[in-house]
């Protein structure tokens, strides 16, 4: 493939990953949002979510090997099909239902939803891999670039969400964004230029678990950073802003769920904004791979710091102030800067440790450590808040970074000697 053709072939599979994500980000605030005011606690509110990282975890395992047998843009189509299934099926639930068979019904959805994300997330992060040009940093910055933008995009989709469910209400916005979605599939259909991998019919399914300690190590990091966001991002914070920001009133509730998407989409958007930019912020062309492996380590380490400091100050407070919550936000979006030049570090390593051979299977199981991270954090965010407020869900996250700091520690650069002293 020419240089020209490959990228050609990137902006498309970074457009439908882009269209999915912005609809991923609308569709968990419509739910959180939307059951929260149905009186849902915070421990459901969390059930309706971990059967979409159950399914992240088991998806990310096999996608690599689906894959690499039946090619890249099968898994890309399959992961925005089953989007609009699982936003079109949405429309069916009714409020004639019990409690209990809402959220049994809304968690299967939200499980074909996780399907369909890392579907489309291991097929986008696998294509640039094999679409970057060699030399010049181009891998990094092309990596840096995907998730950057699609973090941002992520983003505007939580505001997304929280707007059309104070304008539309919950039916007529997921079916919009379904339609919607659709109509972007058929034409990625019709784009997609020739030259990902076709697959390969020999594929053995036991190929997926690397026998890379890099690989396990960095996906074992990677595990615990996500489930150190997911702690307090998924449940905990959304929460908490609520019960500080409204007033009961139907106006008020309005009024909360655009200022808690407002700063839901803003956190996603820096974060994606410092991702793309994280090549410069590290000086990454000018760096070897084990100064990178040096950085990461350093990095994390002064992430486990944001929380710890956080949680702290909201345990010392007897109740929540103005000054306080603008600590908080200041605070998080610290944090999500921190992030950010974290999980870009992680997201080029792994392309960096990989080849071009097993980069389906090896992004695969990276992501599906990723995954349970996620999950571990989704059901620690509502029994943390549950018990302890946000304050134990933040403390939670700093213990997990250290977790990620350890284990970061262990990568190794080329020639096998530790890079971190």
């Amino acid at each position: 493939m020419t240089r020209a053709a490959g990228f050609s072939a990137y902006v498309t599979v970074t457009a439908a990953y882009w269209a999915f994500m912005l609809t991923d980000g609308a569709l968990r605030m419509l739910v959180l949002l939307h059951f929260h005011t149905l009186g849902f606690s915070p421990v459901q509110l969390a059930y309706l979510f971990v059967l979409y990282e159950i399914a992240g975890v088991v998806t990310n395992l096999s996608a690599g090997w689906i894959a690499a047998r039946f090619g890249l843009t099968s898994t890309l189509y399959a992961g925005l099909a089953l989007q609009v299934v699982a936003l079109l099926a949405l429309t069916q639930l009714s409020p004639a239902w019990s409690i209990t068979v809402s959220v049994v019904f809304v968690m299967l959805v939200q499980g074909l939803s996780g399907v369909a994300k890392d579907l489309s997330k291991m097929s986008a992060k696998s294509a640039v891999k094999v679409l970057a040009p060699e030399g010049d940093n181009t891998l990094f910055r092309w990596v840096a670039l995907l998730t950057g933008s699609k973090n941002a995009i992520k983003g505007a989709g939580f505001l997304l969400g929280a707007a059309l469910l104070g304008l539309a209400g919950f039916t007529a916005s997921v079916l919009a964004m379904a339609l919607i979605l659709f109509v972007i599939l058929i034409a990625v259909l019709l784009a997609m230029p020739k030259g990902l991998p076709a697959g390969r019919r020999d594929a053995k399914f036991r190929e997926v678990f690397s026998k890379n300690r890099n690989i396990n190590w960095l996906s074992a990091a990677r595990l615990c950073l996500f489930g150190a966001r997911d702690v307090w991002f998924v449940v905990g914070i959304p929460i908490y802003f609520y019960a500080v920001l409204s007033d009961g009133t139907e106006a008020g509730n309005r009024a909360a769920f655009f200022t808690i998407g407002s700063f839901m989409a803003l956190w996603t958007i820096l974060y994606g904004a410092v991702q793309g930019s994280s090549p410069r912020i590290l000086s990454a062309s000018t760096r070897s791979r084990s100064e990178l492996l040096v950085l990461a380590q350093k990095w994390v380490g002064m992430l486990c710091a944001v929380p710890a400091i956080l949680a702290l100050v909201l345990w010392l407070a007897k109740e929540p102030t103005p000054l306080l919550t603008t600590t908080v936000v200041i605070g998080l979006l610290a944090f999500g800067a921190i992030f950010a030049v974290n999980s870009a570090l992680h997201s080029f390593l792994i392309l960096g440790f990989t080849d071009t051979q097993r980069v389906t299977m090896d992004v695969g199981f990276y992501y599906m450590a990723n995954a349970a991270g996620r999950l571990v954090g989704t059901v620690l965010s509502g029994l943390t808040y549950q018990f302890g407020g946000i304050a134990m869900c933040l403390a939670t996250a700093a213990a997990m970074l250290v977790l990620s700091w350890l284990a970061t520690g262990q990568l190794r650069d080329e020639t096998g000697e530790k890079a971190i002293p």
